[in-house]
């Protein structure tokens, strides 16, 4: 093909580009002058012409998207004038296809190019192959035109017999895209072009064939709705008239919903929305959808305790005494409910109950560390106050409509959990827990932490709207008790519309109580034992308490014990233990192993974290309660390490920051301590908080590393009994901190009889339980020299030190 196509003489043309169009060989076009370029080529070609003979000639190239096409098509300017429209205008009929070259010089300001004719020749005879596609392009082009009514246009098609003028006329089809036509117009091969060209038209045909299909099954389904629709409406008037003829009332659903709205005992502005859902669903036809939607809504209105609310039990000592016989401990929200119906109680007496259309509820949070008994102690709120209770939980909620309900035009809308909690209760004043409201998320379908602004805010959740409801509804009589383990995930707007109530953990004294007064009943009857059968005295409560278990609250307590009475109840099962049997302190190991957690008191002197000097035992706060926290100091060789600090154990900038204000203070006043400051200087310092894997952060740990410091450098041990806390400054001030009460606690737990505190903490001890207090010696100092002269033993070998007096 290629020694073909170079037998043409190259011919210089100028080009004629067509913006989103293509011609081919045969095709007869106008082209609008008024177009530059189109006018700048024809003049050229004009101009050429006036020294060839022949009509002038032009390059026809398809520009799609400001690039050209490598092939494009010769065409002769037939004749100019003037379009139908009176533009000045070109008839234009392409001749050949033409390779494009490189580009070259002519008259005129039109872009001139060589180019190459290619042979379409076909050779004589046609292979029967080509016969069979040339006759199925006609009968295909024949079956398209006829559908068109293009009667005169499928005999010229039937005349063409030249194979390449018969995939060419393709190019009039209108359903062909401009890629299309230019896949056609670069095929340079008859026959390959030809069959290109007969499936274009097989697919075009499939296509109109599929939409007529589909056409006429639309019609078909709209003739059906229109024949029952008809026939509906028949049917009603038939029945209406036997309705009338019979003397019976019109009974339609519409009248029946109007009905149950106007006996419903709804307040005015729910009523007078209700009806207007009543005029609409009235109006609407049966084949609407919005019918369905308008039924839903009013069967949730009509089923909302709008009126309905429980009778508050203003027995005082009896609410009080609920609370104390399924509870133990927790003094602080009894007292809050205790004062809640007090007050209650009096504003009722004295007819205040409504004031400013706001009922007197509560908005509480409970904050405090997994296992203390937030959860359970709403539905022991519920059951002093005589109120109904409803939980809804909330942890991992990401969606907006989960409180606030969805848009009623929304497939499957349902109105919010707070509305769904006030149906569930059947009262307008239940008891509603909020459960674990710091693990509200936020993602692209809205904050839910923001939704609960106006539910916990007491100045508007009298007026509170759901999205699906779309009428006021009163939360201000609902007790709202949120529950949430760390107080900082709560959204700092969210948490001013809430009450905080602090549960800060257990003492052991209290475990065992709940242990033998709730625990131990419940699983007894949970493991198939009697209480005669099986017995815990106090002093196994109490190692269970101490040594197996070591948090804030009674969940893994209440596992241990269980797991207890399962090992009793299969010995005996295997006829391993007789019964009845007491557990007693001795048998613990027996039977679930050895203890997991021996305070450091208890373990040998050699083998304590302190038994080293540099390590000195701190006070934190965790999401789980308080707990202990060693801090361990060691110095590099000179010879080997450099100088400077290293920090280990996942710690955060503030307490990054505590460690070097610990090291600056040694560094200036280490003179004055009798401390080996150069040390500090010329060797690396590397302070390792231990559990490497557990993030740590805060101030509060400034004090436990300077001792730390000081103790390495000093050689003196930091006495076993000993665990501090506080903030140090770069003079060597100790400031407060936050979460006393829960590191006194974790303390106690983990066998520390010294505390070390900051003297401005001092007023917080009033929240530490008395029992605790009793069993450690608190003290409360403003300087660190004070925490060195308590913390350090005597550097006495092997003498066991004794307890010094604060300055």
């Amino acid at each position: 093909m290629a020694a073909e196509s170079a037998a043409f003489t190259p011919l210089a043309l100028p080009v004629l580009p067509l913006d989103d169009e293509v011609v081919l060989p045969g095709m007869v076009v106008p082209l609008d002058l008024s177009d530059s370029e189109v006018r700048a080529a024809v003049e050229a070609a004009q101009a050429a012409a006036r020294s060839e003979p022949g009509k002038p000639r032009v390059l026809l190239v398809p520009r799609i998207e400001g690039t050209y096409a490598k092939t494009g098509v010769l065409g002769t300017v037939e004749q100019v004038g003037r379009l139908a429209d009176g533009d000045p205008g070109a008839l234009i009929r392409g001749r050949g296809r033409v390779r494009i070259g490189a580009g070259t010089t002519g008259p005129g300001a039109a872009l001139w190019v060589e180019g190459t004719r290619i042979d379409e020749s076909v050779p004589e005879p046609l292979p029967g192959q080509v016969t069979e596609l040339v006759k199925e392009y006609k009968a295909l082009a024949t079956a398209w035109l006829r559908k068109r009514g293009a009667w005169q246009v499928v005999d010229r098609v039937q005349a063409i017999e030249d194979v390449s003028a018969l995939a060419d006329n393709s190019g009039y089809s209108p359903f062909l895209t401009i890629e299309q036509k230019v896949e056609l117009l670069e095929t340079a091969e008859p026959v390959a072009r030809l069959k290109l060209a007969t499936q274009q038209l097989r697919d075009h045909l499939a296509e109109q064939d599929v939409a007529e299909t589909i056409a006429k099954d639309v019609q078909e389904g709209v003739d059906k709705q229109q024949r029952e629709f008809l026939l509906r409406r028949q049917l009603e008037a038939v029945r209406k008239e036997l309705r009338e003829l019979n003397g019976e009332s019109d009974g339609e659903e519409s009248d029946d919903y109007r009905a149950r709205v106007e006996a419903a005992d709804l307040p005015e502005k729910v009523r007078e929305a209700a009806l207007k859902e009543v005029d609409k669903l009235e109006r609407a036809s049966d084949a609407s959808p919005e019918g369905s939607w308008i039924r839903t809504w009013l069967d949730t209105v009509l089923e909302m305790p709008w009126n309905e609310r429980t009778e508050d039990a203003y027995d005082i000592q009896g609410a009080k005494a609920v609370l104390d016989a399924e509870h133990s401990g927790l003094e602080d929200v009894k007292e809050r409910i205790t004062e809640y119906l007090a007050v209650r109680k009096r504003r009722g007496d004295r007819g205040l109950g409504v004031i400013g259309g706001r009922r007197g509820g509560a908005v509480l949070a409970l904050v405090g560390p997994p296992g203390v008994g937030k959860t359970s102690l709403g539905e022991s709120v519920a059951h002093a106050m005589g109120r109904k209770f409803v939980r809804v939980a909330l942890g991992g909620v990401r969606d907006e409509a989960e409180i606030r309900g969805h848009r009623r035009t929304y497939v499957g809308a349902l109105p919010g959990r707070i509305v769904r909690a006030v149906k569930e209760a059947g009262s307008m004043n239940p008891v509603v827990l909020l459960d674990e409201i710091d693990k509200v998320g936020s993602d692209f379908r809205g904050d839910p932490a923001a939704a609960l602004l106006e539910v916990l805010d007491p100045a508007q959740n009298h007026t509170f709207r759901d999205h699906y409801l779309e009428v006021e509804l009163d939360l201000s009589d609902v007790v709202f008790l949120a529950t949430a383990n760390v107080l900082e995930a709560i959204p700092e707007a969210l948490a001013d519309r809430m009450e905080i109530v602090r549960l800060d953990g257990y003492t052991e004294d209290e475990k065992v109580v709940i242990a033998r007064d709730h625990l131990l009943p419940r699983q007894l009857e949970r493991a198939g034992l009697d209480r005669a059968e099986v017995t815990i005295d106090e002093g196994a409560l109490r190692k269970l308490a101490g040594e197996y278990t070591r948090e804030a609250g009674v969940r893994t307590l209440e596992r241990s014990i269980a797991r207890l009475l399962r090992k009793v109840a299969a010995q005996h099962e295997l006829g391993e233990r007789t019964l009845p049997f007491a557990v007693t302190e001795a048998d613990l190991r027996g039977l679930i192993g050895r203890p997991h957690h021996v305070p450091e008191s208890a373990q040998d002197p050699a083998e304590r974290r302190t038994a080293v000097p540099g390590v000195a035992t701190g006070l934190a706060v965790t999401g789980a309660g308080g707990d202990v926290l060693f801090v361990e100091a060691s110095l590099a060789d000179p010879e080997t390490g450099a100088a400077g600090l290293t920090l280990t154990g996942q710690l955060g900038d503030v307490m990054k920051e505590s460690a070097q204000i610990a090291l600056s203070f040694l560094r200036s006043h280490g003179a004055e301590l009798e401390l080996p400051v150069g040390d500090l200087k010329d060797r690396g310092v590397h302070i390792h908080f231990p559990a490497g894997a557990v993030p740590k952060d805060g101030p509060s740990a400034g004090i436990t590393m300077t001792t730390a410091l000081a103790s390495l450098l000093s050689g003196r041990l930091v006495r076993t009994d000993v665990a501090m806390t506080g903030e140090v400054s770069l003079t060597g001030r100790v400031l407060p901190i936050g979460g006393v009460k829960q590191k006194l606690l974790a303390a106690h737990r983990a066998g520390v009889t010294t505390v070390i505190i900051p003297k401005r903490n001092e007023p917080d001890l009033d929240d530490v339980p008395a029992e605790v207090l009793d069993k450690l010696d608190v003290h409360a100092v403003t300087d660190v020299r004070q925490v060195l002269e308590l913390a350090l033993a005597p550097a006495v070998n092997g003498a066991e030190p004794e307890i010094p007096v604060a300055a």
